[in-house]
């Protein structure tokens, strides 16, 4: 999560710079949580274009576009979108918020098999080790999610750093056994990058965290039995200025993950990286490599998920959604690409 917020016109920062400060003083996330049970959620979906003063562009990088929705719903908890988990059919995601809650929705799709809008939504609330629901922010913030193989989920928090082992994501969970210096993070800068493997091994990167310039920590954790891990240490190379916030794998055994930066003078700043799995190591330092680069014009905003399916022609495709903060000037984005061969 990062302060105030993206404009939707960065293109113009100081223009708005004003209407971005107020908004940032009146913009607060929920202060009650969803309710005990889920709750049948209709949401509006937008269609946006890739790039705002060219409708027709269809290509960043090395990432095709297959479709874009800026996302809204009559529900003060909707938003604030840290993550996301697209079933390998592409049909369903779930997602994440870091106020404490979850939503669920079916993924629509024309007849090209680009994104048109979602359905059959639904939103809850995470819940604490005392099956309430999350409220205080101090202890509401989830920022990273895996699906484990067995189905079940691991959720990362930031400023009570942790993370917590729910049977399903309305369930109660259960504490991991962290990785170590998990508590050196900084409070607003913990592990928003986490992904777990077929086999059960789990990858998380802090957000902030160094023992090293120009390099942030991750951890390799093994299953140990018992639901415990076995956790090593690895380096993830970074910028000036751009962060990791979540990371997927492949079906090519590689990796991808989102770099974010921010000022209000640039706006937000997005980096699409691929590092292959042969980096990943104990001790290593993984060097990802740049697939796409977005921000203003392009469609951007504060994006902290990422997913990954298949497409009907047996494309990789890539999602990303973003965190609105809360913020009126924000947008809940969900984005979907295709990964160029």
């Amino acid at each position: 999560m990062i302060g105030g917020g993206a404009l939707r016109l960065a293109a113009r920062p100081f223009v708005f710079l004003g209407l971005l400060l107020a908004a940032a003083c009146i913009a607060a996330p929920p202060t009650t949580p969803v309710g005990a049970q889920s709750l049948a959620l209709e949401v509006h979906a937008e269609s946006i274009p890739l790039k705002l003063d060219d409708r027709e562009a269809r290509q960043v990088g090395r990432l095709i576009w297959r479709g874009g929705l800026s996302l809204t719903a009559k529900s003060s908890n909707f938003g604030g979108w840290s993550d996301l988990y697209v079933t390998p059919d592409g049909r369903q995601l779930r997602a994440i918020s870091d106020v404490g809650g979850w939503f669920t929705a079916a993924i629509d799709y024309d007849k090209a098999g680009d994104l048109t809008g979602l359905s059959d939504a639904r939103i809850g609330p995470l819940h604490g080790l005392d099956g309430k629901p999350l409220v205080n922010k101090a202890w509401a913030d989830s920022e990273g999610m895996a699906r484990l193989p067995d189905g079940s989920w691991l959720v990362s928090f930031e400023r009570h750093h942790r993370i917590w082992h729910y049977p399903t994501l309305d369930g109660v969970p259960v504490p991991l056994n962290d990785p170590p210096d998990i508590e050196r993070q900084p409070d607003n800068g913990g592990i928003e990058t986490l992904t777990a493997l077929p086999d059960g091994t789990v990858i998380a990167i802090s957000e902030e965290y160094r023992e090293q310039r120009g390099a942030v920590v991750g951890w390799i954790g093994k299953p140990a039995g018992e639901g415990r891990y076995a956790w090593q240490k690895f380096q993830y190379d970074t910028i000036p200025d751009f962060h990791p916030t979540a990371i997927v794998q492949l079906p090519d055994g590689a990796f991808a993950t989102l770099e974010r930066a921010y000022d209000v003078v640039r706006g937000v700043r997005v980096r699409v990286m691929r590092f292959a799995a042969e980096q990943l190591k104990p001790g290593a330092m993984v060097k990802p490599e740049e697939l796409a680069f977005l921000a203003s014009p392009y469609a951007v905003d504060n994006l902290e998920g990422i997913s990954v399916s298949k497409g009907p022609r047996g494309e990789t495709l890539l999602w990303l959604i973003s965190d609105d903060n809360f913020n009126p000037v924000q947008r809940n984005l969900l984005l979907l690409f295709e990964l160029a061969l």
